[in-house]
């Protein structure tokens, strides 16, 4: 299905329509991703009006119409009936998950062959043609799940937790979220870049500046997420990878996770290397070097969006630093200990040995 409707674009005379009056983060991400993103919309016209003579001349309409339909270009998701989901996901979709269902895979695969194209040229090693797609796959979908999804939800009145759970009492324990939420409201910064009630300037001219500000903006906001799936996230699962394989080598139950050289993003890499390997032993602390070459001992979480730790280190030794730290540690064999954080999540040592040391201990208490 995917990229199934970019096989049908002409290139010449393309005018993309939306609806004009109060716009979302949906249409205006929509609208990011065909115009930025999608070589034969490069060159597109923008006109926003929900006058249906006009949208029926228009080669692409997103958010208005009441047609989805991907071969005929109307991706919008207001109609009676409408029940559409991205693979895999219950979400039902507005208009930047219909978008992105039939364009993202081409938007991501051009941004993975960049990065090899930089690999190349730097005489890096590169993925064989059925990594690549595996990779392009595995980002399709968490760029979808951790990004486009909580528009989709936000646009069409979905909450995190389901409600009928949450009345259900036990205070919202053991309710899992129904989608990534991202951190923050997407929603709520392209919303402020819409008319006060008030101001003067309510004309259809100084309407559609703004949208195409509030587009660029969160379309700023979907770019860097690309930028960082692709250029970040993906080139640190060799990594993860070689570190979980010789966890064994600093405890025999595979309970230290350690990077010699540096850090890089490790959560969900781990969870999906745990979730593979299935034998019952969990990471519970990494050790990584950082920027000022001294070592930190981070808890893992229990799960990716908790702050809750899987053991979180010793109550007795949070809050305190540098020599009063190596007292409470107890004659530590390697001193240079620098700080616990006060909610126990996170140490530092200045020694990798004194880290390590550190986190055998944990184990212990």
């Amino acid at each position: 299905m995917a990229d199934h409707a970019a096989k049908r674009l002409r290139t010449d005379g393309i005018t993309i329509a939306t609806h004009n009056g109060h716009f979302h983060a949906d249409e205006a991400l929509a609208v990011h991703m065909l115009t930025q993103h999608v070589p034969e919309y490069s060159s597109a016209s923008l006109l926003r009006t929900r006058d249906p003579a006009k949208l029926a001349d228009c080669h692409t309409v997103v958010d208005v119409g009441g047609v989805y339909d991907a071969d005929l270009l109307r991706f919008d998701h207001h109609q009676r009936g409408f029940t559409t989901t991205f693979p895999g996901q219950a979400t039902k979709l507005s208009s930047a998950g219909l978008v992105y269902m039939h364009f993202g895979r081409g938007i991501v695969t051009r941004s993975v062959q960049q990065l090899l194209q930089k690999q190349r040229a730097a005489d890096e090693a590169v993925a064989d043609a059925e990594t690549v797609e595996a990779d392009v796959d595995m980002l399709y979908n968490k760029l979808y799940t951790g990004f486009i999804e909580a528009l989709d939800a936000h646009d069409n009145g979905i909450d995190a937790y389901d409600p009928a759970e949450l009345a259900a009492g036990n205070g919202g324990a053991g309710i899992a979220k129904r989608f990534t939420d991202g951190g923050f409201t997407l929603g709520a910064v392209v919303g402020r870049y819409n008319a006060n009630w008030n101001d003067a300037d309510q004309d259809q001219a100084s309407e559609d500046k703004r949208f195409l500000k509030a587009s660029a903006r969160i379309g700023e906001e979907f770019d860097r997420e690309l930028h960082y799936l692709v250029n970040g996230w993906l080139p640190a699962r060799s990594l993860v990878k070689a570190a979980f394989g010789a966890r064994g080598e600093f405890d025999k139950e595979g309970r230290i996770l350690v990077f010699r050289d540096q850090s890089c993003p490790w959560k969900d890499h781990l969870y999906t290397l745990e979730d593979q390997t299935n034998d019952g032993k969990k990471v519970l602390y990494v050790l990584y070097p950082d920027k000022e070459e001294r070592w930190r001992v981070q808890c893992v979480p229990a799960a990716k969006d908790s702050f809750e730790s899987r053991k979180p280190l010793p109550e007795a030794w949070r809050g305190h630093r540098d020599d009063a730290l190596d007292k409470i540690l107890d004659g530590a064999a390697v001193p240079g200990a620098v700080f616990i954080h006060a909610s126990g999540f996170i140490g530092g040592h200045r020694t990798f040995e004194g880290a390590l040391q550190m986190a055998k201990k944990a184990l212990e208490l």
